[in-house]
């Protein structure tokens, strides 16, 4: 069974730094595509970043230039770097697994999901 967990989440300071990390389990990692989507309050899940299993990435533009994903497939990591962060970045944070090698901004694209870890930026 395929478990992934996040861990990173909490307080930042806008304009600050934070990494979330993903660990996966249960699947051979190293041919997966991994996605971080989030979810504000009240507002539907959206897509952040994705990384294919030879490291092509596709993020969405409001992250654009300050969040990085990156990917250890030895320890089946994925990582996401926050740089500068903003108010609005405060959300609930998900890693997600698709089995393919396509940087799926889709959801639906994506068939594993963690729990989500919670990032809140303060002013």
């Amino acid at each position: 069974q395929v478990q992934l967990e996040e861990t990173g989440g909490g307080l930042v300071q806008e304009g600050g730094s934070l990494r979330l990390s993903c660990t996966a389990s249960g699947r051979t990692f190293s041919r997966d595509t991994m996605g971080w989507f989030r979810q504000a309050p009240g507002r539907e899940r959206e897509f952040v970043v994705s990384i294919t299993y030879s490291g092509v990435t596709s993020y969405a533009d409001s992250v654009k230039d300050r969040f990085t994903i990156s990917r250890e497939n030895a320890n089946s990591r994925v990582y996401l770097q926050m740089s500068n962060v903003r108010q609005e970045d405060t959300a609930v944070y998900y890693c997600a697994l698709s089995m393919g090698g396509t940087p799926w901004r889709a959801q639906e694209m994506y068939t594993y999901w963690g729990q989500g870890t919670q990032v809140t930026v303060s002013s």
